[in-house]
Protein backbone atom coordinates (compact mmCIF):
# COMPACT_ATOMS: atom_id res chain seq x y z
CA UNK A 1 0.00 0.00 0.00
CA UNK A 2 1.32 3.10 -1.12
CA UNK A 3 1.56 6.02 1.46
CA UNK A 4 -1.56 8.22 0.25
CA UNK A 5 -1.65 11.46 -1.24
CA UNK A 6 -3.96 12.61 1.56
CA UNK A 7 -1.56 11.61 4.30
CA UNK A 8 0.40 14.42 4.00
CA UNK A 9 -2.35 16.69 4.18
CA UNK A 10 -3.18 15.08 7.63
CA UNK A 11 0.16 14.68 9.23
CA UNK A 12 3.57 15.10 7.55
CA UNK A 13 5.51 15.83 4.11
CA UNK A 14 7.46 12.70 3.42
CA UNK A 15 10.39 13.97 1.47
CA UNK A 16 12.51 11.79 -1.20
CA UNK A 17 16.05 13.19 -1.97
CA UNK A 18 17.95 11.45 -4.15
CA UNK A 19 21.38 11.82 -5.84
CA UNK A 20 21.85 12.46 -9.41
CA UNK A 21 23.10 8.36 -9.55
CA UNK A 22 20.84 6.43 -8.74
CA UNK A 23 22.10 3.01 -8.06
CA UNK A 24 19.83 -0.34 -8.16
CA UNK A 25 22.03 -3.00 -8.28
CA UNK A 26 18.78 -5.75 -8.05
CA UNK A 27 17.38 -4.44 -11.37
CA UNK A 28 17.87 -6.98 -14.03
CA UNK A 29 19.80 -6.34 -16.93
CA UNK A 30 19.74 -8.13 -20.80
CA UNK A 31 20.54 -11.39 -21.87
CA UNK A 32 17.93 -12.78 -20.15
CA UNK A 33 17.89 -16.51 -19.88
CA UNK A 34 14.12 -16.89 -20.25
CA UNK A 35 11.41 -16.32 -22.66
CA UNK A 36 9.84 -12.71 -21.98
CA UNK A 37 6.11 -11.97 -23.87
CA UNK A 38 4.19 -8.88 -23.71
CA UNK A 39 0.80 -10.01 -23.38
CA UNK A 40 -2.74 -8.62 -23.97
CA UNK A 41 -6.09 -9.95 -22.33
CA UNK A 42 -9.35 -9.38 -22.30
CA UNK A 43 -11.66 -8.05 -18.92
CA UNK A 44 -14.98 -9.35 -20.46
CA UNK A 45 -16.68 -8.17 -16.97
CA UNK A 46 -15.41 -4.58 -17.06
CA UNK A 47 -15.38 -4.54 -21.58
CA UNK A 48 -11.59 -3.94 -20.76
CA UNK A 49 -7.85 -4.70 -22.29
CA UNK A 50 -5.16 -5.18 -19.57
CA UNK A 51 -1.61 -5.81 -20.92
CA UNK A 52 1.09 -7.10 -18.89
CA UNK A 53 4.57 -9.73 -19.86
CA UNK A 54 4.96 -13.52 -19.26
CA UNK A 55 8.03 -14.60 -18.56
CA UNK A 56 9.15 -18.74 -18.50
CA UNK A 57 12.23 -20.83 -18.72
CA UNK A 58 13.49 -21.67 -21.99
CA UNK A 59 13.85 -25.10 -21.63
CA UNK A 60 10.78 -27.51 -20.08
CA UNK A 61 7.01 -27.05 -20.06
CA UNK A 62 4.01 -27.39 -17.65
CA UNK A 63 5.36 -24.76 -15.85
CA UNK A 64 3.96 -23.71 -12.24
CA UNK A 65 2.92 -20.14 -12.45
CA UNK A 66 2.01 -16.93 -10.46
CA UNK A 67 0.43 -14.01 -11.21
CA UNK A 68 1.34 -10.37 -9.53
CA UNK A 69 -1.22 -8.21 -8.15
CA UNK A 70 -0.01 -4.95 -7.16
CA UNK A 71 -0.17 -2.62 -3.74
CA UNK A 72 -2.75 0.38 -3.87
CA UNK A 73 -2.67 3.58 -6.42
CA UNK A 74 -1.85 2.57 -9.98
CA UNK A 75 1.11 1.03 -10.81
CA UNK A 76 2.57 -0.54 -14.13
CA UNK A 77 3.78 -4.18 -14.41
CA UNK A 78 7.10 -3.73 -12.62
CA UNK A 79 5.74 -2.00 -10.09
CA UNK A 80 8.00 1.01 -10.75
CA UNK A 81 7.96 2.86 -7.64
CA UNK A 82 10.82 5.93 -6.88
CA UNK A 83 13.17 3.94 -9.70
CA UNK A 84 12.32 0.47 -8.14
CA UNK A 85 11.16 -2.27 -9.75
CA UNK A 86 10.09 -4.88 -7.27
CA UNK A 87 7.57 -6.98 -9.51
CA UNK A 88 10.66 -7.06 -12.53
CA UNK A 89 13.09 -8.37 -9.54
CA UNK A 90 10.30 -10.98 -8.53
CA UNK A 91 9.34 -12.22 -11.46
CA UNK A 92 13.21 -12.44 -12.77
CA UNK A 93 14.36 -14.56 -9.64
CA UNK A 94 11.28 -16.70 -9.69
CA UNK A 95 11.62 -17.43 -13.33
CA UNK A 96 15.07 -18.58 -13.27
CA UNK A 97 14.00 -20.66 -10.65
CA UNK A 98 11.59 -22.51 -13.22
CA UNK A 99 8.47 -20.37 -11.69
CA UNK A 100 6.61 -18.41 -14.91
CA UNK A 101 5.28 -15.22 -13.37
CA UNK A 102 2.43 -12.95 -15.14
CA UNK A 103 2.42 -9.34 -14.22
CA UNK A 104 0.17 -6.98 -15.44
CA UNK A 105 -0.20 -2.70 -15.71
CA UNK A 106 -2.46 -1.97 -13.63
CA UNK A 107 -6.02 -0.16 -15.17
CA UNK A 108 -5.24 3.29 -16.93
CA UNK A 109 -1.44 2.37 -16.63
CA UNK A 110 0.74 1.56 -19.04
CA UNK A 111 -0.84 -0.35 -21.91
CA UNK A 112 -3.89 -1.41 -20.05
CA UNK A 113 -7.48 0.53 -20.41
CA UNK A 114 -9.48 1.94 -17.54
CA UNK A 115 -9.69 4.27 -15.00
CA UNK A 116 -8.10 2.65 -11.70
CA UNK A 117 -9.30 5.59 -9.53
CA UNK A 118 -13.03 5.00 -10.76
CA UNK A 119 -12.66 1.74 -10.06
CA UNK A 120 -13.79 -0.49 -6.50
CA UNK A 121 -12.37 -3.91 -5.28
CA UNK A 122 -15.17 -6.03 -7.18
CA UNK A 123 -12.87 -4.31 -10.49
CA UNK A 124 -9.38 -5.39 -9.42
CA UNK A 125 -10.75 -8.56 -7.89
CA UNK A 126 -12.29 -9.23 -12.12
CA UNK A 127 -8.64 -8.07 -13.31
CA UNK A 128 -6.55 -10.44 -11.51
CA UNK A 129 -9.22 -13.28 -12.60
CA UNK A 130 -9.06 -12.65 -16.04
CA UNK A 131 -5.68 -12.77 -15.95
CA UNK A 132 -6.11 -16.31 -14.07
CA UNK A 133 -8.28 -17.49 -17.01
CA UNK A 134 -5.89 -16.03 -19.86
CA UNK A 135 -2.87 -17.73 -18.30
CA UNK A 136 -4.20 -21.31 -17.51
CA UNK A 137 -4.73 -21.61 -21.16
CA UNK A 138 -1.10 -20.60 -22.43
CA UNK A 139 0.40 -23.88 -23.80
CA UNK A 140 3.72 -23.17 -21.32
CA UNK A 141 1.73 -23.32 -17.91
CA UNK A 142 0.08 -26.12 -15.88
CA UNK A 143 -3.34 -24.69 -15.54
CA UNK A 144 -3.26 -26.81 -12.37
CA UNK A 145 -0.32 -24.82 -10.66
CA UNK A 146 -1.10 -21.33 -10.82
CA UNK A 147 -0.77 -19.44 -7.67
CA UNK A 148 -1.28 -15.63 -6.33
CA UNK A 149 0.96 -13.67 -4.93
CA UNK A 150 -0.08 -10.30 -3.89
CA UNK A 151 1.88 -6.98 -2.13
CA UNK A 152 -0.35 -4.50 0.38
CA UNK A 153 -3.75 -4.43 -1.43
CA UNK A 154 -2.89 -7.21 -3.70
CA UNK A 155 -2.75 -9.22 -0.49
CA UNK A 156 -6.08 -8.13 0.07
CA UNK A 157 -7.08 -8.86 -3.05
CA UNK A 158 -5.70 -12.58 -3.11
CA UNK A 159 -8.20 -14.43 -0.93
CA UNK A 160 -10.99 -12.96 -1.95
CA UNK A 161 -9.95 -14.70 -5.35
CA UNK A 162 -8.62 -17.77 -3.73
CA UNK A 163 -11.83 -17.96 -1.85
CA UNK A 164 -14.24 -18.52 -4.76
CA UNK A 165 -12.21 -20.39 -7.17
CA UNK A 166 -10.88 -23.31 -5.69
CA UNK A 167 -8.39 -23.83 -9.09
CA UNK A 168 -6.21 -20.88 -6.92
CA UNK A 169 -3.13 -23.27 -6.05
CA UNK A 170 -2.14 -21.19 -3.51
CA UNK A 171 -1.50 -17.84 -2.59
CA UNK A 172 1.32 -15.22 -0.99
CA UNK A 173 0.42 -12.43 0.76
CA UNK A 174 2.74 -10.01 0.89
CA UNK A 175 2.14 -7.69 3.91
CA UNK A 176 -1.17 -8.23 3.25
CA UNK A 177 -3.32 -6.94 5.73
CA UNK A 178 -6.08 -9.07 8.52
CA UNK A 179 -7.65 -6.20 9.75
CA UNK A 180 -10.59 -4.07 8.36
CA UNK A 181 -9.57 -1.26 6.42
CA UNK A 182 -9.91 1.29 8.69
CA UNK A 183 -8.78 0.33 11.41
CA UNK A 184 -6.26 -0.50 9.96
CA UNK A 185 -5.13 3.55 8.70
CA UNK A 186 -5.01 4.18 12.07
CA UNK A 187 -2.77 2.35 13.22
CA UNK A 188 -0.65 2.73 10.36
CA UNK A 189 -1.33 6.70 11.12
CA UNK A 190 -0.75 6.07 14.73
CA UNK A 191 2.66 4.10 14.28
CA UNK A 192 4.43 5.97 11.97
CA UNK A 193 3.42 9.56 13.57
CA UNK A 194 4.96 8.19 16.76
CA UNK A 195 8.23 6.83 14.92
CA UNK A 196 8.89 10.49 13.67
CA UNK A 197 8.06 11.86 16.88
CA UNK A 198 4.68 13.72 16.96
CA UNK A 199 3.58 14.68 20.15
CA UNK A 200 1.09 12.50 21.64
CA UNK A 201 -1.59 14.98 21.85
CA UNK A 202 -1.42 15.38 17.92
CA UNK A 203 -1.52 11.48 17.49
CA UNK A 204 -4.32 11.42 19.56
CA UNK A 205 -6.28 14.33 18.15
CA UNK A 206 -5.17 12.99 14.37
CA UNK A 207 -7.34 9.64 15.05
CA UNK A 208 -10.17 11.16 16.62
CA UNK A 209 -10.33 13.43 13.43
CA UNK A 210 -9.46 10.48 11.10
CA UNK A 211 -11.73 8.31 12.77
CA UNK A 212 -14.42 11.23 11.76
CA UNK A 213 -14.09 10.73 7.91
CA UNK A 214 -13.70 6.96 8.36
CA UNK A 215 -16.82 6.68 9.88
CA UNK A 216 -18.64 8.72 7.23
CA UNK A 217 -17.53 6.18 4.85
CA UNK A 218 -18.50 3.20 6.48
CA UNK A 219 -22.20 4.77 6.68
CA UNK A 220 -21.80 5.93 3.06
CA UNK A 221 -24.13 4.39 1.01
CA UNK A 222 -21.93 4.62 -2.57
CA UNK A 223 -23.19 7.94 -3.42
CA UNK A 224 -20.25 9.39 -4.11
CA UNK A 225 -21.91 13.22 -4.90
CA UNK A 226 -23.08 13.15 -1.43
CA UNK A 227 -19.89 11.24 0.14
CA UNK A 228 -17.66 14.34 -1.09
CA UNK A 229 -20.07 16.51 0.05
CA UNK A 230 -20.53 14.73 3.78
CA UNK A 231 -16.50 14.26 3.58
CA UNK A 232 -16.09 18.01 2.19
CA UNK A 233 -18.54 19.49 5.41
CA UNK A 234 -16.49 17.69 7.91
CA UNK A 235 -13.10 18.64 7.23
CA UNK A 236 -14.61 22.35 6.63
CA UNK A 237 -15.37 21.64 10.56
CA UNK A 238 -12.29 20.35 11.47
CA UNK A 239 -9.75 21.95 10.14
CA UNK A 240 -11.22 25.07 8.85
CA UNK A 241 -8.61 27.83 8.17
CA UNK A 242 -5.93 25.43 8.33
CA UNK A 243 -6.55 23.76 5.12
CA UNK A 244 -7.19 26.13 1.91
CA UNK A 245 -10.69 25.18 -0.14
CA UNK A 246 -9.01 23.56 -3.00
CA UNK A 247 -7.03 21.27 -0.20
CA UNK A 248 -10.15 20.07 1.54
CA UNK A 249 -11.56 19.77 -2.05
CA UNK A 250 -8.60 17.37 -3.05
CA UNK A 251 -8.44 15.73 0.40
CA UNK A 252 -12.61 14.78 -0.16
CA UNK A 253 -12.05 13.44 -3.71
CA UNK A 254 -9.56 11.41 -2.57
CA UNK A 255 -10.47 9.86 0.17
CA UNK A 256 -14.01 9.12 -1.82
CA UNK A 257 -11.75 7.61 -4.57
CA UNK A 258 -14.16 3.95 -5.28
CA UNK A 259 -11.40 1.46 -4.57
CA UNK A 260 -10.63 3.31 -0.90
CA UNK A 261 -13.38 3.54 0.48
CA UNK A 262 -13.81 -0.69 -0.53
CA UNK A 263 -11.25 -1.12 0.87
CA UNK A 264 -12.00 1.38 4.25
CA UNK A 265 -14.95 -0.88 4.39
CA UNK A 266 -13.41 -4.30 3.70
CA UNK A 267 -12.84 -6.99 6.66
CA UNK A 268 -9.88 -9.37 5.03
CA UNK A 269 -11.60 -12.25 6.98
CA UNK A 270 -14.71 -12.02 4.59
CA UNK A 271 -12.33 -14.11 2.42
CA UNK A 272 -9.77 -15.61 4.24
CA UNK A 273 -12.30 -17.18 6.64
CA UNK A 274 -13.40 -18.76 3.05
CA UNK A 275 -9.81 -19.67 2.03
CA UNK A 276 -8.48 -23.26 1.61
CA UNK A 277 -5.58 -23.27 -0.96
CA UNK A 278 -2.22 -22.98 1.15
CA UNK A 279 -1.36 -19.28 2.34
CA UNK A 280 1.91 -17.75 3.01
CA UNK A 281 1.55 -14.32 4.48
CA UNK A 282 4.94 -12.26 5.08
CA UNK A 283 5.87 -9.00 6.13
CA UNK A 284 8.51 -7.47 7.54
CA UNK A 285 9.07 -6.33 11.31
CA UNK A 286 9.54 -2.68 9.92
CA UNK A 287 6.62 -2.89 8.24
CA UNK A 288 5.05 0.30 9.66
CA UNK A 289 2.04 0.71 6.94
CA UNK A 290 0.59 -2.70 7.65
CA UNK A 291 1.97 -4.02 11.38
CA UNK A 292 3.47 -7.13 11.28
CA UNK A 293 2.25 -8.53 14.77
CA UNK A 294 -1.87 -7.14 14.64
CA UNK A 295 -1.86 -8.36 10.77
CA UNK A 296 -0.60 -11.78 10.96
CA UNK A 297 -1.79 -12.88 13.97
CA UNK A 298 -4.95 -11.69 12.59
CA UNK A 299 -4.94 -13.78 9.53
CA UNK A 300 -3.24 -16.68 10.83
CA UNK A 301 -6.04 -16.80 13.24
CA UNK A 302 -8.95 -16.50 10.83
CA UNK A 303 -7.31 -19.36 8.00
CA UNK A 304 -6.99 -21.52 11.23
CA UNK A 305 -10.80 -21.16 12.53
CA UNK A 306 -11.56 -21.92 8.79
CA UNK A 307 -9.31 -25.18 8.96
CA UNK A 308 -6.66 -24.09 6.61
CA UNK A 309 -4.08 -25.81 8.43
CA UNK A 310 -1.58 -25.09 5.46
CA UNK A 311 -0.97 -21.40 6.33
CA UNK A 312 2.24 -20.48 7.35
CA UNK A 313 2.96 -16.83 8.91
CA UNK A 314 6.60 -14.95 9.18
CA UNK A 315 7.71 -12.05 9.95
CA UNK A 316 11.19 -11.09 8.73
CA UNK A 317 13.94 -9.22 10.68
CA UNK A 318 14.56 -5.66 9.48
CA UNK A 319 12.32 -5.52 6.30
CA UNK A 320 10.18 -2.84 5.70
CA UNK A 321 6.84 -2.73 4.07
CA UNK A 322 8.15 -2.84 0.53
CA UNK A 323 10.26 -5.95 2.16
CA UNK A 324 13.62 -3.86 1.66
CA UNK A 325 16.75 -3.99 4.95
CA UNK A 326 16.36 -1.09 6.54
CA UNK A 327 17.00 0.76 9.65
CA UNK A 328 13.47 2.47 11.07
CA UNK A 329 11.40 1.44 8.27
CA UNK A 330 9.77 4.70 7.43
CA UNK A 331 8.49 5.79 4.03
CA UNK A 332 11.26 8.07 3.93
CA UNK A 333 13.76 5.59 3.49
CA UNK A 334 12.10 3.51 0.53
CA UNK A 335 13.84 6.15 -1.89
CA UNK A 336 17.46 5.62 -0.73
CA UNK A 337 17.46 2.06 0.37
CA UNK A 338 19.57 1.02 -3.04
CA UNK A 339 18.09 -2.63 -2.57
CA UNK A 340 14.78 -2.94 -4.12
CA UNK A 341 13.70 -6.73 -2.45
CA UNK A 342 15.02 -8.76 0.07
CA UNK A 343 17.16 -12.08 -1.37
CA UNK A 344 15.88 -13.48 1.75
CA UNK A 345 12.18 -12.73 1.30
CA UNK A 346 12.46 -14.19 -2.25
CA UNK A 347 14.34 -17.53 -1.37
CA UNK A 348 11.29 -17.84 1.59
CA UNK A 349 9.11 -17.01 -1.02
CA UNK A 350 10.22 -19.30 -4.21
CA UNK A 351 10.81 -22.31 -1.47
CA UNK A 352 7.60 -22.52 -0.41
CA UNK A 353 6.00 -22.34 -3.61
CA UNK A 354 8.11 -25.09 -4.89
CA UNK A 355 6.67 -27.29 -2.05
CA UNK A 356 3.42 -26.56 -3.04
CA UNK A 357 3.81 -27.17 -6.51
CA UNK A 358 5.92 -30.67 -6.91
Amino acid sequence: MKIHFLYFLISAIFSFTLSAQINRPQEPKEPFNYIIEDVEFKNNMDSISLAGTLTYPKEGSNFPAVILISGSGPQDRNSDMMNHKPFMVIADFLTNKGIAVLRVDDRGTGASEGNYNATGLDGFVNDTNSAFEFIKTHSAINPAKIGLIGHSLGGVIAPIIASKNQDISFIVLLAGSGIRGDKLMLLQKEIIERKMGVPEAGITQGQNYMKGAYNIILNSNNDDNQLQSDLKDYFNEIFGAMLTDSQIKSLSEQMSMHWLTDFIKFDPKESLSKTKCPVLALNGANDLQVPPKENLEAIEAILLANGNTNTETMTLDDLNHLFQESKTGLPNEYAIIEQTFSPMALDIMFEWIKRQTE
